[in-house]
């Protein structure tokens, strides 16, 4: 008899002949979860179990944390042949329940003696007799005895839900524009959670943004690498093109432009990491930069697609989120953020492109970035 963990995916169910690409996938984000802990992932039966577990607590808080991963079931694992032992398992796990239960037994070795409903009866009135707090409901049980024929007899009275979604780098390379805010670290955890490995672009204005709020950045985005495998944090160096575009564009339209070159940017970074997509943490509304119009003149200079998992969320779902993932505390710190540098006092909500592109021609576009882009330094997280 040995403790192990049943590891439950969901819709890789769906993925027909394809399912053992990402069955493979996920047993190896779970064991990249697990390094260090000695832990065996390996596929049995159809199935992902972890044995070799000394710390279940800490081994069950890595793996609800792997995207892909739909549920996980602490368990006992013994033979079966011997029924007694089997029913002294399940009684020692109902052991203080008090309320209503119920066992719940599936038999996928049609050999063995008993079927189903037997075992459900037998176990059941083992149960009663042990503990009499119990009673049995069918239907609206408090607590379930679960009990797996297999090759072995598997028993367990816990599910508990994880994360869900697809594993990472199942589903391509994107590039995260990461500030210091609450927005875009829960922008870029939803599209990871679609499967996608997720780089990051950071711009920092120094020294009108601190090293302090650089660290900030790098934090949210340790924050996120656990579930995300690693991430890459390319960390551009946006003083000048701040100031060249304050002193040289209308003021109402500088937050614009400052935005269409921080598409331009991470576009080339982008490039440069093969991702095949921006994100962003705009929302519709939420300020003067991301009404649906100046939206469409920052679109205008990406030549791949822009995810914007956030647009119709309001600023308290996104908050909620955060708070579930771990990032609103890191991301409320008083920490400056290069949006904030030089914001004007009434920035245009509805910008005329003729104005933006008259404002732009007064920098020097390819030189800003290249220069940019030669002075970003390249973290791993």
């Amino acid at each position: 008899m040995q403790n192990l963990l049943l590891v439950r995916y969901g819709e890789i169910f769906l993925k027909g002949l394809n399912r053992p690409y990402f069955i493979r996938a996920l047993v190896r984000k779970i064991r990249y979860a697990l390094r260090g802990m000695g832990a065996d992932v390996h596929v049995h039966d159809g199935r992902i179990l972890v044995r070799g577990i000394e710390d279940m607590e800490t081994c069950i808080d890595r793996v609800t944390r792997v995207f892909g991963v739909h549920s996980v079931t602490p368990a006992v694992e013994m033979p079966k042949e011997d029924f007694d032992a089997v029913c002294a398992q399940a009684v020692e796990m109902a052991r203080g329940l008090k309320g209503t239960f119920k066992v719940n037994a599936r038999r996928s070795d049609k050999r063995y003696p008993m079927n189903s409903p037997a075992i459900n009866e037998e176990v059941g009135y083992r149960i009663l007799q042990a503990n009499p707090e119990l009673k049995v409901d069918v239907h609206h049980p408090d607590h379930l005895i679960n009990i797996e024929i297999r090759d072995m007899a598997y028993l367990y009275a816990q599910v508990i839900p994880a994360v869900g979604g697809m594993p990472v780098g199942t589903n391509g390379n994107a590039t995260l524009l990461l500030s210091g805010g609450i927005d875009s670290p829960v922008a870029g955890w939803m599209i990871a959670k679609r499967g996608v490995q997720i780089n990051a672009v950071h711009f920092h204005s120094y020294p009108y943004t601190s090293d302090r709020a650089k660290e900030k950045v790098l934090d949210l985005a340790r924050k996120l690498s656990f579930s995300c495998c690693g991430i890459k944090v390319h960390v551009v160096p946006f003083t000048e093109i701040q100031m060249q575009i304050h002193e040289k564009c209308p003021e109402e339209y500088t937050t614009l432009i400052m935005r269409r070159y921080m598409m331009r940017i991470a576009e080339r970074i982008a490039k440069q990491t093969e991702s095949e997509a921006l994100i962003t943490g705009e929302s519709i509304g939420q300020v003067a930069s991301q009404t649906m119009t100046a939206l469409g003149t920052t679109d205008a200079v990406a030549g791949m697609p822009v995810f914007r998992p956030l647009i119709g969320f309001d600023k308290s779902e996104i908050v909620e989120i955060a708070r579930k993932i771990g990032t609103l505390e890191i991301s409320e710190q008083p920490f400056e953020d290069c949006c904030t540098v030089f914001t004007p006092r009434h920035p245009a909500t509805h910008p005329k492109m003729e104005k933006i592109l008259e404002g732009e021609s007064r920098l020097e576009e390819e030189e800003l970035i290249q220069r940019a882009l030669e002075g970003t330094e390249v973290i791993r997280v």
